[in-house]
C-alpha cells in the first residue's frame, strides 16, 4: 500500500509531464497552513526558471488537468505560484478503509532493506546502572524497533565494557581484601568455584572505593594496573574472577533493562574483539597508515576540507595498551565478519562526537569498511534536573536507574489513587505502566541532540505532551469500543469508515494519513522524537473528536458504525506508535 503523500503526486506530477513541464516539479507535501490546504505543490516556482514562465501560469496549467479529478474536493493555483490541494471526503474515506485493512496502516517498507547493528547501553560491568544509562537504551531501542518495522534485518548489541582498568581495581581490591582467597594462588591447579566470591551489592561497593583509593595511592593505582595487565595477559586465576564479575553484573544488568522494556540481541563486550586488534594493527602498519608518534602508534584522519583541528586517531598507547578508540575499530571488524553488516549506528553521549568522527574515518581510510557501509553517530544530550544541571540525587550522587524508576512508578501511583478508586494491585500495575510512557515519552519527546530537563511532575502528568496523556488517550478509546459491546454491539461489523461530515472528523483523519510519512522520516533521521510529536497531535486530534461527536449517542447507525471503525483505526494506529517508541497501554487508567 502507497502513502497518501505518494498517491497525490503521482496524480500531480503526471499533470505536470501533461502540461509539457517535467514530472519532477510535482513534489507535495503536508501543508504548512492547514487553514488554506491540506496539502501543497510548490514545484511551479521552480519550473518558472527551467521554462521561463510566470509560475502562477504554471500552476494553471496543471491545476486545468486536475480539476475533475475525484481524489479532490478543490484544486486551486494561487499567486505566486503555488497549487493548494483539498482531497474530497470520499477519497479520504476510501484511504481510511485501505489504511484498517493494511497491517502495516499505509507505510511502506524499506526499499534496499539492510543488516543493521545499532551500539546502545554501553554499561560498565560491576557498575549498577544509574541515569546516564537512561537515554542510550531508550534511544537505542526505539530506533532499532523503528528500523525494523521498515523491514530491516536488525540487531541491538549492550556492548559492555568489561576490559579495563575497572576489572584491575576490583581484583585489587579483593586480593587486599580477601588475599586467601584460591584465585590469587599462583599453584592453585584445581577448579575454581562456580559461585562468585562476592555479590552484586558488595562489587557495587568495592569498585567506587577502589577507584577513589587508587587517585590518591599511586603504588595501589600500579597494582590495579599490573592486574590489568595480568588479566589481559591470561592469568588463570584473574579470568575467573574477571567470568564471575560478567556473570553477577549481567544479571543485575538485566533485570534493570527490562525494567526499562529494553532488550539487546547481543550481550556483547569489549573483551570480544582482542583477538581481531593483532591483525588489525598489522594491516594497518602493512598498508602505510599507521606510524610512531610520541612512542603511540597512530592514523592521521585529517582530511582536506576540515576547518576545525583533527587529531590522529591512537591505535596503541606509547605503553602498547589498547584504547577505546582500539576496540571499537576492532568492534567494526567483528560486525561486518559475523554478521555482514551494511549499517552500524552508535546511540551515544554527543560528548563522544569527535571520537566516533575519528574513529569513522580511520575505519574508512584503512580499509575497514568499504563506501557501502552506512556509519551513523547518534549523539544525545544530557538529561538534567530542574537546576539545568546533570541529574543528581538530593546529596549530589548519581541516582541509580532503578531507584528512579521506582520514584516514577510512585508519583503514579499516587496520581492514580487520589483521583479515582482502584485496587492497590491494579493501581500498582497500571502505574507500572504509565510510569515507563512518563520517563520514555519524556526523553523520546525531545530532539536526541539536545539537553533536557527531567521533570517529574510535568512528565507523570495526565496532560498536556506527556506519556500519561497519550495513554489516557488510548484508554478512553478502549473504553468507548467496550460501552459500544456492552450495548450489544460487535465491533468486528463496524468495518468500514465513510466520509466526514464534521470537522473534527475530518481532522482527525487527515492526522491519520501522516502516519507513513511520520515513521519514514524518524527511520531516515533517527529521530523517535517525530513519532512523539505526531502521537500529541493525534491524541489532541481524537479528543476534540471524542467532545465534539455524541458517539454512542449517534442515532445513525452507519455513521457510528464508521465512528466505531474510525476509533478502532485510531487505536491501532497509536499503540502501533507507543510500541515503536518501547512501551505499551493498560486497559484502564
Amino acid at each position: 500500500m502507497k502513502r497518501i503523500i505518494d498517491l497525490i503526486e503521482e496524480q500531480v506530477k503526471a499533470a505536470f509531464e501533461n502540461s509539457g513541464y517535467d514530472a519532477s516539479f510535482g513534489n507535495v507535501n503536508v501543508s504548512n497552513r492547514p487553514d488554506l490546504c491540506q496539502y501543497q505543490c510548490n514545484g511551479a516556482m521552480a519550473a518558472a526558471k527551467t521554462y521561463h514562465k510566470a509560475p502562477v501560469m504554471i500552476a494553471g496549467d496543471v491545476v486545468e488537468r486536475l480539476k475533475d479529478n475525484v481524489m479532490f474536493e478543490k484544486i486551486d493555483a494561487v499567486a505566486p505560484g503555488f497549487i493548494n490541494i483539498i482531497l474530497s471526503p470520499a477519497y479520504i474515506a476510501e484511504y481510511m478503509n485501505s489504511m484498517a485493512k493494511d497491517e502495516r496502516f499505509g507505510c511502506p517498507e524499506e526499499e534496499n532493506k539492510k543488516k543493521i547493528v545499532i551500539d546502545y547501553g554501553g554499561p560498565n560491568v560491576a557498575k549498577p546502572l544509574h541515569v546516564g544509562h537512561l537515554r542510550s537504551a531508550i534511544i537505542g531501542e526505539s530506533i532499532k524497533r523503528i528500523a525494523r518495522f521498515m523491514g530491516n534485518d536488525v540487531i541491538g548489541d549492550v556492548h559492555l565494557g568489561d576490559w579495563g582498568l575497572q576489572i584491575g581495581l576490583i581484583i585489587t581490591e579483593l586480593k587486599t581484601r580477601k588475599p586467601e582467597l584460591c584465585y590469587f594462588d599462583e599453584s592453585f591447579t584445581g577448579e575454581y568455584p562456580e559461585e562468585a566470591p562476592f555479590t552484586m551489592s558488595e562489587l557495587e561497593e568495592i569498585y567506587p572505593y577502589a577507584s577513589g583509593y587508587s587517585k590518591t595511592h599511586k603504588d595501589y593505582l600500579s597494582a590495579a594496573q599490573q592486574a590489568t595487565a595480568d588479566l589481559q595477559a591470561g592469568n588463570r586465576g584473574y579470568l575467573a574472577l574477571w567470568n564471575h564479575i560478567i556473570e553477577v553484573s549481567v544479571a543485575d544488568i538485566k533485570k534493570n533493562y527490562e525494567k526499562l522494556n529494553v532488550s539487546f540481541e547481543l550481550w556483547k563486550k569489549e573483551s570480544d574483539v582482542q583477538k581481531y586488534i593483532p591483525d588489525m594493527v598489522k594491516a594497518m602498519k602493512d598498508g602505510g597508515f599507521a606510524y610512531e608518534s610520541d612512542g603511540a602508534l597512530v592514523v592521521d584522519v585529517k582530511e582536506e576540507t576540515d576547518t576545525k583541528e583533527m587529531p590522529p586517531c591512537i591505535i596503541l598507547k606509547s605503553n602498547g595498551a589498547t584504547n577505546y578508540e582500539t576496540t571499537d575499530l576492532a568492534t567494526i571488524i567483528e560486525r561486518r565478519k559475523l554478521f555482514d553488516a551494511k549499517k552500524l549506528i552508535y546511540v551515544v553521549d554527543k560528548r563522544q562526537a569527535l571520537h566516533f568522527d575519528q574513529v569513522f574515518r580511520c575505519a574508512r581510510k584503512t580499509g575497514l569498511v568499504d563506501d557501502d557501509i552506512e556509519l551513523n553517530f547518534v549523539g544525545f544530550g544530557t538529561m538534567n534536573g530542574k537546576d539545568g544541571k546533570p541529574f543528581k540525587t538530593r546529596d549530589g550522587g548519581v541516582l541509580r536507574l532503578e531507584t528512579l524508576i521506582s520514584d516514577i512508578n510512585e508519583a503514579v501511583y499516587e496520581r492514580i489513587m487520589s483521583n479515582r478508586q482502584m485496587a492497590e494491585e491494579e493501581a500498582r500495575e497500571v502505574a507500572g505502566k504509565v510510569g515507563l510512557a512518563a520517563i520514555k515519552y519524556g526523553d523520546l519527546s525531545n530532539q536526541a541532540s539536545k539537553d533536557y530537563v527531567f521533570d517529574v511532575d510535568r512528565f507523570t502528568s495526565f496532560e498536556g505532551n506527556t506519556g500519561p496523556y497519550i495513554l489516557y488517550s488510548i484508554v478512553r478509546i478502549k473504553s468507548v469500543l467496550a460501552k459500544y459491546q456492552e450495548t450489544g454491539h460487535n465491533i468486528a461489523d463496524a468495518d468500514t469508515i465513510i466520509a466526514p461530515t464534521v470537522k473534527s472528523e475530518t481532522d482527525l483523519m487527515l492526522e491519520l494519513l501522516k502516519f507513513g510519512d511520520v515513521i519514514v522520516q524518524a527511520y531516515k533521521d533517527n529521530a523517535p522524537h517525530k513519532i512523539c510529536q505526531y502521537i500529541y497531535e493525534m491524541a489532541d486530534a481524537f479528543n476534540r473528536f471524542y467532545h465534539e461527536n455524541k458517539i454512542m449517542g449517534e442515532e445513525n447507525e452507519e455513521r457510528q458504525k464508521s465512528l466505531i471503525a474510525l476509533l478502532v483505526l485510531v487505536k491501532n494506529v497509536l499503540e502501533k506508535c507507543i510500541d515503536l517508541l518501547g512501551f505499551d497501554a493498560p486497559e484502564k487508567m
